[in-house]
């Protein structure tokens, strides 16, 4: 309920945005302050909390997360299956929106940039500090890609938010925790948890000033261009909602088929309650008891593959998360009128993978984790904040996705395994 009480929240601060932002000129003031200012401070102060958490947050989540696979009983074969077809769905996923992204250009209106509509640019200078910052992290050579994964100084790589260097740290961190001595190693389990309880406190904390911040951002947009920043916002949705829809209802079922070999059609059926459940609450975790107890009892996969693929999944298998980032990164480039190589953007399909697997179940995690691939690939924030007004029915969408593609891997191993189901084929 609370989620939902947000939603509406975010909403009602949209539409008053709009209707603020439209009686808004450029000279206006409220008690002797400039309306614009004041819109521009709420945006901002909202950016820089989400900007705050980042890095603790990333650091905590990855360690526990891969702490807690690597001290598993189970992790062997199963849990080699089970990972290989994780990254895989995901890149998958990935690899689709990159694709429409380019294909629909949703940054790009009219044969210009739409950084003017969206306001994110308002002079020259600062778009040629942006071009710049680009061209700097041009990356065409792949070893340069590993050379930024591994840091001199991982607190100066955080400081300076080069991401890809502290998500590498803490992925071995978090591996190479289980291998010392039990006990110790059990201390930093807990600390590291007791960690990332609190961020999630924290960002839960922030996420409820989340109305304030798109009444600041939206209202300063629409104050500078009107109605003109909805046009390409809307393509942006539309593009997201078809890499979702293609992902969901082609990619995933052709898996099922041909690799595991059973009716796609039965199993969506059988998980179409997941489904609207994970829709409804926007939250893999939330879900995941309704997910174990269908994939089991409804689907007829064994309680020893459920009970390891699924909750590992709800953690690090984030196909529709994935595919949103890289299509929002790739918006704002576009919007900015930056031309990605092929080097560039394969940054971001990295990027987006290891962060959705490093921020997973957290929540508003799709905005924590574009903020490290635009940081990655030299973009400022800016754009960030529009994202807002469709992130609430994209986020939505895009856990119902996550869930199924969860489900989906189950069924894969499952029958890798040897396992039969109710929905093999006859």
């Amino acid at each position: 309920m609370k989620k939902l009480a947000l939603h509406w929240q975010i909403i009602m601060a949209m539409v008053l945005a709009v209707l603020a932002g439209l009686a808004t000129s450029t000279d206006s003031t409220l008690l002797g302050i400039p309306l614009l200012s004041a819109y521009s401070f709420m945006g901002s102060l909202f950016l820089n909390a989400l900007k705050m958490i980042i890095v603790p947050l990333i650091m905590a989540s990855i360690i526990c997360g891969i702490s807690g696979i690597g001290s598993s009983k189970h992790l062997g074969r199963l849990g080699g299956k089970t990972i290989a077809f994780y990254l895989t769905s995901s890149t998958l996923a990935i690899v689709l929106g990159l694709a429409l992204v380019n294909l629909t250009t949703p940054g790009i209106i009219d044969g210009e940039p739409a950084g003017s509509r969206l306001n994110l640019n308002t002079d020259q200078q600062q778009l040629d500090d942006v071009i710049g910052k680009v061209e700097g992290s041009n990356i065409s050579d792949l070893s340069e890609v590993f050379l930024r994964m591994v840091p001199t100084n991982v607190v100066e790589a955080a400081a300076d938010g080069q991401m890809l260097g502290l998500i590498f740290f803490s992925l071995l961190f978090g591996f190479f925790m289980t291998r010392i001595d039990s006990s110790r190693g059990q201390l930093l389990q807990n600390a590291w948890q007791g960690v990332f309880d609190v961020m999630m406190h924290i960002t839960m904390w922030v996420m409820k000033f989340a109305p304030l911040g798109v009444f600041g951002l939206v209202a300063k947009t629409v104050a500078a261009t009107g109605f003109d920043a909805f046009k390409p916002l809307m393509i942006f949705f539309l593009t997201v909602f078809a890499a979702l829809l293609i992902h969901a209802f082609v990619v995933l079922p052709l898996i099922l088929r041909f690799f595991a070999g059973v009716r796609p059609g039965v199993f969506m059926k059988k998980m179409s309650p997941v489904m609207l459940t994970a829709f409804s609450t926007a939250s893999s975790s939330a879900t995941l008891p309704l997910t174990l107890e269908t994939v089991e009892k409804d689907v007829g996969v064994s309680n020893r593959t459920t009970s390891f693929v699924l909750p590992l999944g709800a953690t690090i298998n984030m196909d529709g998360t994935a595919l949103y980032e890289c299509v929002a990164a790739m918006f704002i480039a576009q919007a900015y009128g930056l031309d990605l190589s092929f080097g560039q953007q394969f940054i971001i399909v990295m990027v987006a993978l290891l962060t959705s697997i490093g921020v997973a179940g957290i929540p508003a995690a799709s905005l924590v984790a574009i903020t490290v691939i635009l940081g990655v690939i030299g973009l400022p924030l800016e754009g960030l904040g529009l994202l807002l007004v469709t992130d609430r029915i994209l986020d939505m969408m895009r856990t119902a996705v996550n869930v199924f593609s969860d489900a989906c891997g189950a069924v894969v191993i499952a029958k890798s395994e040897g396992e039969t189901t109710s929905i093999d084929r006859v």
